[in-house]
């Protein structure tokens, strides 16, 4: 079993208008810009982080806004439903304000004793908010949710798949352990995490694949301190069989990736250098910024991408 893994590091997921993206998460769920910048093999689609107020590791959703994609299928292989962590008692709150803001499919239940609310995103995203006692990280209040109620990181990410066996063992090498099950669903969970230490598998032998498109999760990045933490987790998994990328530098972290045997795609990202690395933390968001080979492009894709507005 491997230490070096510290819980979820971000989430990152496809949408279709960047504009309604940067609305629904600043403004509606009161999340922090924390980057605008590019993708690094499409340059003319944005890229775009959302988090806590400095982009801990943990907290971090980041989207693809491709316009005019379609609409992703649900299915297997694929996370299903991207969960954050709230404080007790604060779903009442978030039930009112999202219902207010038309927000579709919201369903309030209990999962493994936690209260739950379950929403969709702009482009049919399964988000949940879920009530957890005792989570101390630090929260961004600027979006317009108070305190008591703010978000304060990932909860944990749900995946659906066809078979769950191999991933399991998977979650099992990373350090997670199994700590319970309600039906065809198994909880897995990491101690001494970043506090987003948890992540579901929903066994469905009798659904089909998922088709990706708008609404679908990419990828699902895991968080080591470091490069030297993150390649020996590399070495670790191309031992075990695993097909793993050489290390990529992402600007703000550095990253590597592999299939997972359920279909998901996985990564993962050092907390180094951080999203500080090209901005001062007071600013974080506001500009757009560029891969160092995408900079000579600047004054197209200044023409070009969809203007999203300035922060909540």
């Amino acid at each position: 079993m491997l230490g070096q893994i510290k819980g979820l590091h971000h989430v990152t997921s496809m949408a279709r208008d960047a504009a309604e993206n940067n609305a629904f998460f600043t403004r509606t769920l009161g999340l922090r810009r924390v980057k605008k910048t590019v993708n690094f093999d499409a340059p003319d689609v944005y890229h775009l982080y959302y988090g806590d107020e400095f982009g801990t590791p943990g907290s971090v959703i980041t989207y693809f806004p491709f316009p005019h994609i379609a609409r992703g299928k649900p299915g297997t292989g694929e996370v299903g439903t991207t969960a954050f962590s709230v404080p007790v008692g604060s779903l009442g709150f978030w039930e009112k304000r999202l219902g207010e803001q038309g927000v579709k499919g919201l369903e309030r239940h209990e999962k493994f004793g936690e209260q739950r609310l379950f929403f969709r995103g702009p482009d049919a995203d399964g988000i949940a908010l879920v009530e957890t006692a005792d989570d101390s990280r630090p929260i961004w209040t600027g979006g317009g949710v108070p305190d008591d109620a703010a978000i304060r990181g990932f909860h944990s990410v749900a995946m659906r798949l066809q078979d769950a066996g191999s991933t399991a063992e998977l979650l099992k090498l990373m350090g997670y352990e199994q700590i319970d099950q309600s039906g065809n669903i198994r909880r897995f969970a990491m101690a001494g995490g970043n506090g987003a230490d948890v992540v579901d598998i929903e066994t469905l032998p009798m659904t089909a694949p998922s088709r990706e498109g708008a609404g679908s999760v990419h990828h699902v990045a895991f968080a080591v301190e470091d490069r030297a933490a993150q390649l020996e987790v590399r070495k670790a998994l191309a031992d075990t069989g695993y097909m793993v990328t050489p290390v990529i530098d992402r600007d703000y972290f550095f990253s590597i990736y592999f299939r997972t045997p359920g279909g998901v795609l996985f990564e993962v990202a050092t907390n180094e250098p951080g999203f500080a690395r090209d901005e001062a933390p007071e600013h974080l968001g506001e500009e757009l910024r560029l891969p160092k080979q995408h900079e000579h492009l600047r004054s197209m894709l200044e023409a070009h991408l969809q203007p999203i507005g300035e922060q909540a």
